[in-house]
């Protein structure tokens, strides 16, 4: 069990090491060959141009040659707090600015709640000292003295008083008759007789203690106010807290969202409707169905529709084209740069071996080859009935019918004409709308079996971690281990640092998988994907990280108690041991909280491969701009880790309040970390208008309800249930007021009131015609099946993996321009290696020249800019 010493040490490797991030970030970002890397946002919105442009020596386009600029290289901190929240939300969008606020709020929560409880707490753990009166196997360290562990239970003190009165009087009384002590023995609590059995010869003990005298001492007998009082209170305390400011937050954060969509212009989402399920009619195609059914039923606001096609096999053709279209861009420039060697390879398996032929007329023919399958294939999709999924995307002419459709039943066979509202045409991942909506629920039975496999099997790893967080536990079962593990600077960085890296390096593949089986569950929307792959993360982190720490290390901590004690002993020992694992958790959150969270300002992996593709590919600024890769904000990963440190500091603030500066510090520092991030790196590939917030509040609440449980169990372990039933009205209200908040502000994040609707309609009925909204709804949500791959080399922009060009949704307009027109279903950078999960979006690959405005959003230029980076540099 990792020390004092130990979490020194920790904290010395990650000080360290957060530190040297940081100090390579601000050199890092002070070059202008990095410029793109460190700064990809402004680059986008068209704020900033590159500094390698502008005059000077030719080394100063690469290194900042400016020494006074070196001087202020910590000036990011100061500046990452400049903008205004309402200006992040017009300059990142409204889901960046939310996504913040989560972090304030754990500041919120987590300071008031420290400061109590490290003054309050603590000096009441430390004054028992119960811990060295227990089992000799029991493993301890110093750091558990300041646990709820150390409090002694009310037995134990019951013990005490009448051990006391015993060796006070035993020689001094004579005896009574045997009545006398029958009575007396009848009319003893059974457990104030079982205590003193314990502790003395029964014969001995029964002849001294069954005399009337004695009982009536024992009756007089004051116990010591019960200190478990304190932890009652602050449960109590920290549950209201919690409480009053999730209200508020989520009271504040559904005003923002219901302004935010009112403040918007018009928008394709806001007319358009998702239909899924449509019955097949013999004799009529799909469309023709979607036609007649919606004239029918929503006569007065039905304005048009577009079918979905099953484009998949024509998609897949896509990104095999883009791929040898970046070989044939990389041989063509390796052949500019020497002009006397035109590039070869073997044609044979992945060209490994076979005759060498000419490079670039072999991935030219390959291309030309495949343009022609193209071509064959995408008018095999037009053609092909069977190409029509049953499902279409309705448009509406107002607002208001749009949401009388998304929001109620279609038909007397609810499982048919099934609507809701239809994703912003850049949220939708098209690949899942050809899966037949009846295999959806086979398919989230089979995810859901996955996911519960998954979450066991990692067991094994977890139990490997708690392993070397606990080498005191291993040395008593294995001795022969003792000569390594006791060597001081290896068992400090054992126990201290390695099991939090160990922990992290098991998480890192998991987010990847889980949205890998949200994917196959058949969800049409990257947002909703990505709050589904976060919910299934936050329970892998619940059952593993959290409870499986605690199960397993507990179990290798205390062997050799278990092993040697009573079995009504188990429960106790298991009672001591949860609050001990806070160590493990400290060196965690050292790990991932505070050198994690450096390393994700550092960009490391953005940086070299710009770099690399700098070297290799690049031909044009615009293959510059593509290069950037600013990612966004990782939902699925970071809000589980998230809500993990919500779930940590409030089970342990009352069980172990040493834990929560360790995580103030994370909340303070990713706070700083990410506001830098959001405001100059992250371009979000979509704009959910902070619709994961109802996940937020219910995981707080889930940790609340967690902390309270734990309580109630500990106490129990400690033989203090007359004070249990005061903590059991807790759970019931917090669910009362989960209850409470859900009814009053969920439907504000699921639906559209009327009400808002019809304002909305009513502003802009001036100045639009039906003509005009027709037009504009016409090819707003076009399936990429009608993308044009021919004009690929005519606007030089052959692929865009990248959501470089997509500007910040917060900031659209209908109105458009050529500078800044930009794909709305650009995929994810981070999913390029997978090509299983790209093949319908087919936009990616291929520019074109959009039909309509709707797919254009235009930057508006922000009131007040805002310019990051070195004083030469600016713009």
């Amino acid at each position: 069990m990792a020390t004092l010493g130990d979490i020194a040490v920790s904290a010395a490797f990650n000080i360290v090491g957060a530190f040297a991030f940081l100090l390579a970030f601000a050199l890092l970002r002070l070059q202008p060959i990095n410029d793109r890397v460190y700064f990809p946002k402004w680059y986008i919105s068209g704020k900033r141009s590159s500094p390698m442009h502008a005059g000077g020596s030719f080394v100063g386009k690469f290194v900042n040659l400016n020494f006074k600029t070196y001087f202020t290289f910590l000036n990011w901190m100061p500046q990452a707090l400049k903008m205004s929240e309402a200006e992040i939300i017009d300059h990142a969008g409204l889901d960046s600015a939310v996504f913040l606020r989560i972090y304030l709020l754990g500041l919120k929560i987590f300071v008031p709640m420290a400061a109590v409880a490290l003054v309050v707490l603590i000096p009441v753990n430390v004054s028992d000292g119960t811990l060295y009166s227990l089992n000799k196997d029991l493993v301890i360290s110093n750091i558990d003295k300041l646990s709820i562990s150390n409090v002694r239970s009310k037995s134990i003190k019951t013990k005490k008083i009448l051990s006391s009165l015993i060796k006070k009087n035993l020689w001094d009384k004579p005896q009574l008759t045997a009545n006398s002590q029958l009575l007396w023995f009848l009319r003893t609590p059974l457990h104030l007789l079982a205590a003193c059995c314990e502790m003395f010869d029964s014969s001995f003990f029964f002849s001294f203690l069954l005399t009337n005298f004695y009982r009536k001492r024992v009756a007089r007998a004051k116990l010591p106010y019960p200190k478990f009082f304190f932890h009652i209170s602050m449960q109590y305390l920290f549950t209201f807290w919690t409480c009053y400011l999730l209200y508020k937050e989520y009271s504040r954060v559904a005003s923002m969202r219901l302004r935010f969509l009112a403040s918007q212009g018009r928008r394709a989402e806001q007319f358009t409707v998702l239909v899924r399920n449509i019955p097949h009619v013999s004799g009529r195609s799909t469309s023709d169905s979607v036609e007649s059914f919606f004239r029918k039923n929503h006569p007065e606001h039905y304005l048009c529709h577009q079918a979905v096609y099953n484009a998949n096999k024509f998609a897949r053709l896509v990104q095999k084209r883009d791929r040898l279209q970046n070989w044939l861009d990389y041989n063509q420039l390796k052949f500019e740069r020497n002009p006397e060697k035109r590039p070869r390879r073997k044609n044979c398996f992945l060209g490994l071996w076979g005759e060498k032929n000419d490079s670039i007329d072999f991935y030219k023919h390959q291309i030309k080859e495949l343009d022609k399958k193209l071509t064959m294939e995408r008018q095999k999709v037009l053609k092909d009935p069977k190409a029509i999924m049953p499902a279409a995307f309705v448009s509406f002419n107002s607002r208001w019918g749009a949401a009388v459709c998304a929001q109620t039943q279609q038909s007397k066979n609810p499982t048919l004409w099934l609507t809701k509202w239809a994703p912003e045409p850049r949220d939708i991942y098209w690949k899942n709308l050809a899966i037949p909506f009846v295999s959806l629920t086979i398919r989230r039975f089979i995810i859901s079996v996955a996911v519960f496999a998954l979450i066991f099997f990692y067991m094994i790893p977890i139990a490997f971690v708690q392993s070397l967080a606990n080498l005191e536990g291993l040395e008593k079962v294995a001795p022969f281990l003792t000569p390594v593990t006791e060597l001081k600077f290896i068992k400090s960085f054992l126990q201290g640092f390695l099991p939090g890296l160990a922990l992290k390096i098991f998480l890192f593949a998991l987010p990847r998988a889980l949205m890998i089986m949200s994917k196959v569950e058949g969800y049409v929307a990257k947002s909703t994907l990505e709050r589904k792959a976060a919910a299934k993360y936050y329970y892998f982190m619940l059952v593993n990280v959290f409870l499986g720490s605690i199960i397993a290390g507990t179990a290798f901590q205390q062997l050799r108690a278990f092993l040697h004690e009573s079995a009504t002993q188990i429960p106790r020992t298991i009672g001591v041991s949860i609050p001990m694992k806070a160590t493990f958790f400290i060196t965690y959150i050292m790990v991932d909280g505070w050198a994690g969270i450096a390393s994700e300002i550092l960009r490391l992996k953005p940086l070299v491969k710009f770099h690399l593709k700098n070297m290799l590919i690049v031909k044009t600024e615009r293959d510059r701009v593509k290069a950037m890769d600013p990612g966004s904000v990782d939902f699925p990963e970071t809000l589980p880790s998230l809500q993990l440190y919500f779930l940590l500091g409030l089970v342990y603030a009352v069980v172990t309040p040493i834990l929560l500066p360790f995580i103030l510090v994370f909340f303070a520092f990713a706070y700083f970390v990410y506001r830098h991030q959001v405001i100059n790196v992250y371009n979000q590939e979509y704009e959910s208008a902070g619709a994961f917030w109802p996940h937020v509040h219910r995981c707080i609440i889930w940790s609340l309800l967690i902390s309270q449980l734990l309580l109630m169990g500990l106490l129990s372990t400690k033989e203090a249930l007359s004070s249990t039933p005061l903590i059991i009205v807790l759970p019931i209200l917090t669910l009362a007021f989960h209850n409470y908040c859900k009814n009053r502000f969920e439907p504000a994040f699921r639906k559209y009131p009327l009400e808002e609707a019809m304002d909305k309609d009513l502003e802009d009925r001036p100045s639009e015609s039906d003509v005009k909204l027709k037009s504009f709804l016409a090819d707003a949500y076009l399936h990429p099946i009608f993308r044009s791959f021919e004009e690929v080399e005519s606007v030089e922009l052959r692929v865009d993996k990248r959501r470089a060009h997509s500007p910040s949704p917060s900031r659209s307009s209908s109105s458009s321009s050529d500078d800044d027109s930009h794909h709305l279903e650009d995929e994810p950078s981070e999913e390029e290696d997978e090509p299983s999960e790209e093949e319908a979006v087919l936009p990616l690959h291929y520019e074109y020249e959009p039909p309509s405005d709707a797919y254009h959003y235009v930057a508006e230029v922000l009131s007040n800019v805002y310019e990051y980076g070195t004083e030469p540099y600016h713009n």
